[in-house]
């Protein structure tokens, strides 16, 4: 049994927004908190040890992180090297650089000869030998669409259609490597995909328009003794025979993730048999204070007494609050700012909600009846808004119903409206004067 650590989805350099300034090294405290995570995964390779090391894609935000980023990275790697395990990169849809073919971002370790260590950029299988023996591992990284739209064959082709013929050549092809393997060496998938039976958070619209969805089948083939995944951030087993799993990414990017638990998968792996655990990493929380102060009658005191419910200490914090224009004046910032002093970051975010208060007019059943000039008599006795010229419209009302259908309604006569719009009442809402109108 060959003994492997599969993370994913590191996207180092990310969520800076959420992070500040540590003036002890003058690095963002997000970027050192990714770090920290990445380094945890590496430490327990290097503590077991393990065989292998698998990366499912997406070391960064894009295809060009800048240097002080890929620095930070090469650190962590290259202490797997040094330490003779061997390492599969794959490339992931973030890797990928938008204006030409491969992975930018982790092509330069193949460039550079680093020891031990694979970049996967295409469909290709790679034997690699560990200190347990030889295991075989099928790289299958980000495909798009855009590498056929600019082929003949395409041309006048929906969308649907394009990723229906590039499933077909993926199957064509991932057949022909399927028929070259090994069958008595352990044999890994390694793929960035989005797997059609997986639960999607962000990342299904972070990648609209560039890639599609694999059916499981496709990739759950009894040649395979592990499908390790990549993309998804949440963790999750798809399909137990082959074993097929999500580790999900090792830090929180953003609130999307804020209930998501985060870390890397301990695996053992034979020929027709595999195992894992998921071991969770101490990622630093999200926190989501969501009060509603419209009804509240010292708004400042239920927002405090929100935020005190709530473990802050450390997090990174939002806090929502919706109240009512003539609340604003009894928020007092600086008490919240103290309040939430012990988060690692926080943010205030108010939203002002107008009630509009409705006359209900009376119940009415379905068995009620009511002539046209009772029902205006009920309406306008709810709306006292209306009383300056209640009197003109039943008036009128009246003149209308008695009217000839075959004259003119608007006629001059001594059965028209008749009244001076300074007799309106005053009317400031803008929503109301449409309604007059």
């Amino acid at each position: 049994m060959l003994k492997l650590l599969h993370l994913s989805d590191i996207h180092l350099g990310s969520g800076f927004i959420h992070g500040r300034l540590n003036p002890d090294t003058g690095l963002n405290t997000r970027l050192e908190d990714f770090i920290a995570a990445l380094t945890l995964c590496i430490d327990r390779a290097l503590a077991e040890p393990v065989d292998l090391v698998l990366f499912g894609g997406d070391a960064f935000p894009d295809a060009t992180p800048p240097p002080l980023v890929q620095q930070a990275l090469a650190q962590q790697f290259c202490r797997l090297s040094a330490a003779s395990i061997p390492t599969v990169l794959l490339v992931g849809n973030h890797d990928q650089h938008a204006q030409g073919l491969g992975g930018a971002s982790l092509s330069i370790y193949r460039t550079l000869g680093v020891p031990d260590v694979v970049v996967g950029d295409r469909l290709e299988t790679h034997r690699i030998q560990t200190r347990n023996g030889p295991v075989q591992v099928v790289t299958l990284p980000w495909l798009t669409r855009s590498s056929l739209l600019t082929r003949p064959e395409t041309e006048g082709l929906s969308m649907a259609q394009v990723s229906d013929l590039l499933l077909d050549r993926l199957r064509v092809a991932l057949e022909g490597e399927i028929r070259r393997l090994d069958d008595t060496l352990p044999t890994i998938l390694l793929a960035h995909a989005m797997v059609d039976t997986a639960t999607y958070g962000a990342e299904r619209f972070l990648a609209a328009g560039r890639g599609f969805t694999i059916p499981m089948a496709l990739l759950a083939r009894p040649c395979f003794d592990y499908v390790a995944l990549g993309h998804v951030h949440r963790h999750q087993i798809l399909c137990q025979h082959p074993l097929m799993i999500y580790p999900g990414s090792i830090e929180r990017v953003d609130f999307s993730e804020e209930q998501e638990e985060k870390g890397y998968l301990l695996v053992q792996v034979g020929r027709g048999q595999a195992t894992a655990e998921f071991c969770p990493l101490p990622v630093r929380p999200f926190r989501t204070i969501q009060v509603d102060l419209t009804a509240a009658e010292d708004p400042q005191v239920a927002l405090l007494a929100a935020i005190a419910a709530t473990e802050i200490n450390g997090a990174v914090v939002r806090c929502l609050y919706i109240l009512r224009p003539d609340q604003v004046d009894q928020i007092d910032l600086g008490a919240l700012e103290e309040a939430l002093a012990s988060a690692h970051t926080y943010t205030l975010q108010a939203e002002l909600k107008t009630l509009t208060q409705r006359s209900r007019l009376p119940e009415l059943g379905t068995d009620s009846r009511l002539d046209p000039l009772e029902a205006l008599a009920t309406y306008l006795a709810n709306r006292p808004d209306l009383s300056p010229m209640a009197t003109a419209m039943m008036a009128t009302a009246s003149a209308l119903i008695a009217q000839d259908p075959d004259e003119d309604p608007l006629a001059p006569g001594e059965d028209t409206l008749n009244f001076d719009l300074e007799d309106l009442p005053e009317v400031t809402d803008t929503s109301q004067q449409l309604r007059l109108l």
